[in-house]
């Protein structure tokens, strides 16, 4: 059976709980449940993104909390461990990085959640320190609206690769 086929065998409360572990709104993940069966994965990404985009800011903000800040390891929500699996491996290139790039991070995420109110968001997968710090410093002059808008793409980004992920699980891991 395939990782669709999985997915659409759960019930919807083991649907809406894999479904979390790609995006941390619990809005976004109900009604993605409620969306199955789907028939490709084109169908479910696309869904994904619809929804996504539908949603209020308030949800956004809410998804944002379920990751870690850039270059830490806990999120301000609790994750499962396989959404911290995750995170980290995403964010490989940030602890990767040299110390002094580390501690700019980590300037630069309470510089921005002072000025935004929220944590950094970036599609970190394949990004090295130094690209997530330059991309932080850029969005840094984006005005409140702009910036939301910038950190939900961002968000999509990573919820699209996450429902890859969870897909091509293989068994799927305890809990799906």
């Amino acid at each position: 059976m395939n990782g669709l086929d999985r997915l659409n065998d759960l019930d919807d409360a083991d649907a809406t709980a894999a479904f979390l572990t790609c995006c941390g709104s619990p809005v976004w993940a109900r009604q993605m449940a409620l969306m199955r069966p789907f028939i490709t994965e084109a169908e479910m990404l696309e869904a994904a993104d619809r929804i996504w985009w539908s949603l209020n800011a308030d949800d956004w903000l809410e998804a944002f909390r379920a990751h870690p800040r850039i270059g830490e390891r806990k999120a301000e929500r609790a994750q499962t461990g396989r959404e911290a699996a995750w995170s980290a491996q995403e964010q490989a290139g940030a602890t990767a990085a040299a110390s002094a790039t580390i501690a700019a991070l980590a300037e630069g995420n309470r510089a921005y959640e002072e000025r935004f109110g929220y944590i950094y968001i970036v599609s970190a997968a394949g990004k090295t320190g130094e690209e997530m710090l330059a991309n932080l410093r850029e969005r840094m002059g984006h005005d409140p609206g702009r910036e939301l808008s910038v950190a939900a793409g961002e968000q999509a980004r990573i919820m699209r690769h996450r429902l890859e992920k969870l897909l091509a699980y293989d068994p799927p891991p305890p809990g799906i």
